[in-house]
């Protein structure tokens, strides 16, 4: 038997090679990207950019730095889309993984491009931002910097949507609601872009930051809640009367049951929870959003 084994040509052994560094090459190219969302730190709080933030299981939190972190789809099926991701945990930590990383990997599966955002928690104990405030500066940013980098991300920047969880839809209320002009005279070419959403989709939000009413050039909104979310339920049912009102396009699942915090589903024992995902898709499908702009 061992005079009759060979060792490898040396083609084989080249082709052996070649395999395994684009295997490498591939993983290390998934590997998602942090991007501050200023150089020198979020403006009056330069001097904290530099502190560490907190960790554990499935919450992030001490987030002084803010940032977005890049989840891009494979070329082959990219279409031009992306979101913005703004994860809940009610200002006072980020459900970073089951409401950040999960979205951002089930949309990249779309075709879209994510972007998950770290924003500054008003809520954490002594903190030093303020509710409608920083959150929002950082929500805006974002979506500036994600269209000022589309040609780099491969992404349109007319098709740029914002999800929100909790009170990152909270967050995404504060972002979609009101002009989003930039500063033409901005000194930073980035916050001379405009920051409103194309497209908007919430999931079970807060209260803070919902409009008193809803302008025709707000953007079209898809929403989950479940009915026995107390406090959640009756902020959906309210932004819904108001688009109805406008006349501005919105779709809205109220689900007889599953609480609050229910992330994609997928951990859920109701059918009707575990399937809410494959209403956005159905929703993002017919409103053109995961259609390609390749000709």
């Amino acid at each position: 038997m061992l005079a009759e084994m060979r060792l490898p040509t040396f083609h084989a052994a080249r082709a052996l090679v070649i395999f395994l560094l684009s295997i490498l090459s591939w993983a290390f190219a998934q590997e998602p990207r942090v991007i501050p969302l200023w150089d020198k730190g979020a403006p009056g709080f330069e001097s904290r950019r530099n502190e560490p933030e907190q960790a554990k299981d499935y919450w992030v939190k001490n987030i002084n730095n803010p940032s977005i972190t890049v989840f891009l789809p494979p070329k082959e099926i990219a279409n031009g889309t992306a979101v913005v991701i703004a994860p809940g945990g009610g200002h006072s930590l980020l459900v970073y993984g089951a409401e950040g990383v999960e979205p951002a990997k089930f949309l990249n599966r779309l075709g879209v491009a994510a972007f998950v955002l770290k924003y500054r928690l008003a809520r954490e104990p002594n903190s030093p931002y303020k509710l409608g405030v920083e959150p929002k500066e950082d929500a805006l940013r974002a979506m500036r910097l994600v269209r000022s980098r589309a040609a780099e991300f491969g992404i349109d920047p007319n098709k740029v949507g914002f999800l929100g969880f909790s009170a990152g839809g909270e967050v995404g209320f504060w972002v979609c609601y009101g002009s989003g002009a930039g500063d033409p005279n901005a000194p930073d070419p980035v916050d001379r872009l405009n920051a409103k959403p194309n497209f908007h989709m919430s999931i079970y939000p807060g209260p803070l930051g919902l409009p008193d009413s809803i302008q025709p050039d707000d953007p079209p909104t898809f929403m989950v809640v479940a009915n026995d979310d107390e406090g959640h339920s009756d902020v959906v049912i309210d932004l819904l009367k108001k688009y109805h009102a406008a006349k501005v396009p919105i779709e809205v699942h109220i689900y007889a049951k599953g609480g609050h915090g229910f992330n994609l589903g997928q951990r859920s024992n109701l059918v009707s929870i575990r399937g809410w995902p494959q209403r956005m898709v159905d929703w993002m499908t017919d409103g053109g959003w995961l259609a390609s702009n390749a000709k």
